[in-house]
């Protein structure tokens, strides 16, 4: 297949363009590798698909190591930029992973969000159609579900009440995509991940951040007195989840009623699945593994509940089952460990490392 994956050089994009690699998938890779986080762990996720060397703006950089591997600095904004690659070949598939991510920092720079997931996806979708692309794969969040308080989170399940700005362009993009398969017939399915985690992972999140402050002696801040829920997914279970939907296009729900309207589907090409774990795992439980792991113990500092924060998250994940046969096979020992493995590798356990100041992590 020919494949377009956006945000190839973040943590999902780049281990499902390896994937698609290793498969004989010829892939087409695009990121603007801005500076939310550190760019040097953005320049070794593309170095370890044999990108190397200068990156010029929309100019083509081919793979070392992958013949069918071609990289370009692009940002989805930039709907020149997009034309002009949708206009070079019919994508078979789309898989839309770049975003604007981050609950809290929504809180401080929702335009970035708006501008990111809102525009850059309006311009993916445009692309899309206009160029017949077989099928359109993008990111949700398990952060659409809010305040939804009924577990497991059911896709089948309004959400209605998001609570951060991230959630809300996370939920409009689901709109705009069956609007667009409606309108168009252009097949969409949205994923909402749940709480990824492992090698190469952001360092935004908590695992970098308690792993990093860990290791330096530092403390780490948990919020809600820890008192707190996540379905861990690893990152490889993550992306035999999206393999998994590339394998079976949206098709429509010829029994979908508007009487009774389910949210995942459509009479449309369009589907919403989710993509986790399916097993939620308490912080402190989280923590201990990771002593476990570096062989330290963490020195504590519990805080209330931040803004933004959800306490709980579950997937129900019968659907994707049902559909491709998912179902994760990654502990979260042994997740925790190969990240630990990974980041004394790939930072040499002392060096500094960019991102927040403490050891608070974003858990969405």
């Amino acid at each position: 297949m020919r494949i377009l994956v956006t945000g190839s050089a973040g943590f999902i994009g780049f281990n499902l363009v390896k994937y698609l690699l290793k498969r004989g998938d010829e892939v087409v890779g695009i990121d603007n590798i801005n500076d939310y986080y550190d760019i040097d762990l953005k320049l070794g996720r593309l170095a370890d698909t044999g990108v190397n060397g200068t990156l010029n703006y929309g100019e083509p950089k081919y793979s070392d190591i992958y013949p069918n591997y071609c990289f370009i600095k692009l940002d989805l904004t930039d709907l020149d930029g997009m034309k002009r690659l949708f206009g070079t070949a019919r994508f078979d598939a789309v898989c839309n992973l770049a975003a604007q991510a981050g609950v809290r920092y929504s809180l401080i720079n929702p335009q970035a969000y708006i501008d990111s997931n809102i525009q850059g996806f309006m311009n993916v979708l445009q692309c899309c159609k206009d160029s017949e692309a077989g099928h359109l794969i993008y990111a949700s969040s398990s952060s659409v579900y809010g305040l939804n308080t009924n577990m497991p989170f059911s896709v089948n399940s309004n959400v209605d009440h998001p609570i951060s700005i991230y959630a809300v362009t996370k939920k409009s993009n689901e709109l705009m995509a069956h609007s667009y398969s409606h309108l168009f017939q252009l097949p969409t399915t949205g994923l909402r991940f749940f709480t990824v985690y492992g090698p190469w992972g952001r360092p935004d999140m908590a695992l970098f951040l308690f792993t990093k402050a860990i290791l330096e002696g530092r403390g780490i801040q948990i919020y809600n007195d820890g008192n707190m829920k996540r379905d861990f997914t690893y990152v490889d279970d993550i992306v035999m989840g999206i393999v998994g939907v590339i394998n079976n296009p949206a098709s429509p729900n010829l029994q979908w009623n508007g009487n009774q309207p389910d949210p995942a589907t459509a009479l449309s090409p369009y589907r919403i699945y989710n993509v986790g774990g399916g097993n939620p795992i308490s912080l402190l439980d989280f923590v201990q593994e990771i002593e476990k792991s570096t062989g330290l113990t963490a020195k504590k500092e519990y805080l209330p509940l931040q803004a933004g924060d959800l306490t709980q998250t579950w997937a129900e994940i019968d659907a994707l089952n049902k559909l491709s046969g998912y179902m994760p096979t990654v502990s979260l020992a042994d997740g925790v460990k190969n990240f630990v493995d990974w980041y004394r590798v790939f930072y040499n356990s002392n060096l500094e490392v960019s991102g927040s100041r403490n050891g608070a992590g974003v858990l969405m």
